[in-house]
């Protein structure tokens, strides 16, 4: 029995003249994505990504798993293939599906010929291959309109499939078919969720972590470095850029009125992202910022903030409720590890009362007793750059 995976794209198959570059990134994507877990063939045929084991012990539960973390797959299914012969595929339904099928109450078949030169219609190779299933398991009743189980039977260029119902996948787009950004990734709740979506959008994204040491301590370093490794199952492998933030925020607080604080801080930021993007070949600047969700987050803070780069700043929680963002990150893993007792940076020196509706032309004189220049050029030689491989497990 031929055991493989069918994969089906989403958006991609859209792309018309270009579709082929995006095809070849996806399947480059699941090959390192597999690479861990064992040697597979991964090719592509009719809008359908096929991934088969190379290996007889090969693990198609863990790449099964693994390959619903790949933006670009919209469903994923467990397939069993057999030579395009009515009897032969009733065959292996009757004996691919055993557990399925005995599990069930109800059932029904649903058959797609992309190869027409199959003698049988699409209803008919359905009809002949739900008797063979209903003569095999009597118990579980035929039911076209609200079955429990739905078996799949589709006839291909190669060869005929027998499958359950597909699952989900992770949708979106292939991460590196949308170019490059920088995304800032605090200890938080919504930057490990801003960080994923963008991803989903085809993005390959280089994580930028500020570090106030010691006013925050190394196990919240390593909290952000967990989170970039469990983001690692979506967006592939990335390399965490760890900024001293230290001496930027004990200038900001001797030098700057205390209101300012956070709005200042928040424009290094956005300086160094802007340059750690140049270095790097990127084109925007990812944030987890949510319309009012605090102080700094208003129409004018934010404005103020962005002023200071010329790259486009992708904000994709900014309409979003708070318990979305936090359904968001249990779906993906992330919630827990973000809920860790441990501080970052934006936590440091937080104003008691902050300017919440600045205008730009009073943070930039506030802001004019500091050596931006200098600053910024200091934590960026500082840089720490850590690895963050894609996990064998996740």
């Amino acid at each position: 029995m031929n055991d493989i995976i069918l994969c089906k794209l989403g958006e991609i198959v859209l792309k018309g003249l270009n579709r082929k570059i995006f095809e070849n990134k996806l399947m480059g994507n699941m090959r390192r994505r597999l690479a861990p877990i064992g040697q597979f063939k991964v090719y592509c045929l009719q809008s359908t990504i096929y991934v088969e084991a190379e290996e007889e012990n090969a693990d198609m539960d863990a790449a099964f798993e693994a390959l619903r973390q790949v933006f670009g797959i919209i469903k994923l299914s467990r397939a069993a293939g057999c030579d395009k012969d009515k009897d032969a595929i009733a065959a292996l339904a009757v004996d691919y599906l055993r557990d399925e099928m005995l599990q069930a109450k109800s059932f029904k078949v649903e058959s797609k010929r992309s190869d027409k030169s199959f003698p049988m219609t699409s209803i008919e190779l359905s009809q002949y291959i739900g008797g063979a299933l209903q003569e095999a398991y009597p118990a579980t009743r035929v039911d076209v309109h609200d079955p429990e189980l739905t078996v799949h039977v589709e006839i291909r260029d190669l060869a005929a499939y027998v499958h359950a119902s597909p699952v989900d996948g992770a949708g979106g787009m292939p991460v590196g078919s949308n170019g490059t950004a920088v995304t800032l990734l605090s200890g938080g709740i919504d930057s490990p969720v801003s960080t994923y979506m963008i991803a989903r959008r085809g993005v390959r994204l280089i994580p930028i972590h500020f570090f106030s040491f010691p006013y925050t301590s190394q196990a919240a370093k390593e909290k952000v470095v967990e989170l970039g490794r469990l983001l690692t199952a979506y967006c592939g492998r990335m390399t965490l850029e760890v900024v001293p933030f230290t001496h930027i925020q004990e200038e900001i607080r001797d030098k700057c009125p205390e209101e300012y604080f956070t709005l200042i801080m928040r424009r290094f930021m956005m300086r160094i992202a802007t340059r750690i993007a140049k270095d790097n070949g990127a084109k925007a600047i990812v944030t987890g910022e949510n319309l009012g969700q605090v102080a700094s987050q208003t129409m004018e803070a934010m404005a103020s903030t962005q002023a200071v780069t010329p790259l486009p700043t992708l904000q994709p929680l900014v309409g979003m409720d708070k318990e979305e963002i936090v359904q968001w990150a249990r779906r993906i893993g992330t919630f827990d590890t973000s809920i860790l007792p441990y501080e970052d940076c934006c936590t440091v020196f937080t104003p008691r009362h902050p300017r919440t509706r600045p205008k730009l032309s009073e943070v930039e004189a506030v802001e004019a007793a500091l050596d931006v220049t200098a600053l910024v050029d200091e934590a960026l030689a500082g840089i720490e750059r850590i690895r963050l491989d894609e996990q064998e497990d996740a």
